[in-house]
């Protein structure tokens, strides 16, 4: 048996921790640069807004005070995440993290007798220690999983558990809602007549393959009640580590994308560290803003002298390439960069006889970095090539709330 868990409305309900004024209100979480609504309260869906709204679109009625938005908040969902995952690891034989807030458990064996009573307890601990509403579903499969969590969390009780013969529930279920059916699947299902999860699961082998391959029926199998998706170590190293953000305002000077790069650099060389790998190269590029969304990209390949996972190092190497990304007039609506070739330290290489600093020593020093910034918040510690005045391309967050799970200075004070 196969269970997951996922959190309620998540970013939504992490503000509501810290903020119980936001209890019972209609409330979204923004994205980047505070664009559009990309997590909704029950009771902001109730009012009929769907999701990925902009933000512009609603000011009035938060004016009025009818509607409430939070900037998204990353530090502080990516904390609570993680402590829900420490209790999910306690708990249950295994888990496999599938994203932020949702999370694929394997239950003791003593869980058996009664999976309703474990995944209520679950819930309850989960709610009481970390405070964040979670449904929980438990099915043969991980796409049965999916479908029983689904309907778990709009149950009192939040669990729910998959019947021996889901027919009645897949019956009802249409196949674009499925997990595995992709985007353009739903339109060629039809037109075989094929409208439901039961549809799908009862469908020819043959005719499936012919619709989507052997995902596609990897898919119905599962509905089936046949384990085919494969147990995947979402903990293992990554084969690239990246960072970009779009700008609150565009970009018009060399020195602005030049501090963006760096500052971007800086943040995906310590997540870098944080997996034990070294980078033999990177990938930088910019968007040039156009007046109706998206626009051209321009960018360069850098190759580093050795492996490193020095901020430093990697800034030397990348910075004289910024220059040829930047054209006098245009503005600029995003930067980025993508750390490729990851490897482990000591792993078998040339080496250069010139180098200056052996990579050992960069470690160390970037790993005193990361613990000052660890322990004193976020960016306390960086590299004066990420600019040491206002930064007018800096994402957009006004309505940004505290991070007292991290932070020590923001910490809830009692009065």
């Amino acid at each position: 048996m196969i269970g997951l868990v996922d959190g309620n409305n998540f970013f939504v309900s992490c503000e509501r921790v810290f903020n119980r004024r936001l209890l019972g209100r209609p409330v979204a979480v923004l994205s980047n640069n505070d664009g559009c609504c990309v997590s909704r309260s029950n009771e902001f869906k109730a009012l009929g807004i769907p999701m990925g709204t902009p933000y512009f679109q609603l000011k009035d009625r938060e004016a009025t005070g009818e509607l409430c938005f939070c900037s998204s908040n990353y530090e502080l969902y990516g904390d609570m995440s993680r402590r829900i995952i420490s209790i999910l690891r306690e708990e249950a034989v295994d888990v496999e993290q599938y994203s932020i807030d949702e999370a694929f458990i394997y239950p003791p064996t003593t869980a058996a007798v009664d999976y309703l009573a474990y995944g209520r307890r679950l819930r309850e601990k989960i709610l009481r220690w970390v405070g964040i509403p979670c449904g929980v579903g438990f099915a043969p499969t991980k796409t049965l999983a999916k479908i029983a969590n689904h309907i778990g969390k709009k149950r009192p009780g939040g669990v729910f558990l998959m019947p021996d013969d889901p027919s009645e529930i897949l019956a009802e279920l249409p196949t674009n809602e499925v997990w595995g059916v992709g985007r353009r699947l739903p339109a060629k299902l039809r037109a075989r007549r094929i409208l439901t999860a039961q549809h799908l699961r009862d469908a020819p082998d043959d005719t499936l393959r012919s619709i989507g391959g052997v995902t596609l029926l990897r898919t119905a199998m599962e509905l089936r009640g046949v384990q085919c998706c494969e147990e995947k170590d979402y903990d293992a190293a990554p084969d690239t580590v990246s960072c970009s953000r779009s700008f609150g305002t565009p970009a018009t000077t060399l020195e602005a994308l030049e501090e963006s790069m760096a500052s971007f650099a800086a943040q995906a060389a310590a997540k870098l560290r944080r997996h034990g790998l070294l980078a033999s190269g990177c990938n930088i590029y910019a968007q040039v803003f156009a007046a109706g969304g998206g626009g051209d990209f321009v960018g360069r390949t850098v190759v580093f002298q050795a492996p490193t996972d020095a901020t430093n190092e990697m800034l030397r190497a990348f910075r004289p390439e910024v220059a040829a990304l930047f054209t006098p007039g245009l503005r600029y609506r995003k930067t980025g960069i993508v750390f490729f070739g990851l490897e482990m330290p000591g792993a078998p290489r040339q080496t250069d006889l010139f180098d200056n600093v052996p990579a050992a020593q960069q470690s160390r020093l970037y790993k005193a970095v990361d613990a000052l910034n660890a322990r004193y918040g976020k960016g306390k510690v960086f590299s004066a090539a990420e600019g040491v005045g206002p930064r007018s391309w800096q994402m957009k967050r006004s309505k940004l709330s505290k991070r007292p799970t991290t932070r020590w200075d923001e910490l809830m004070v009692a009065r």
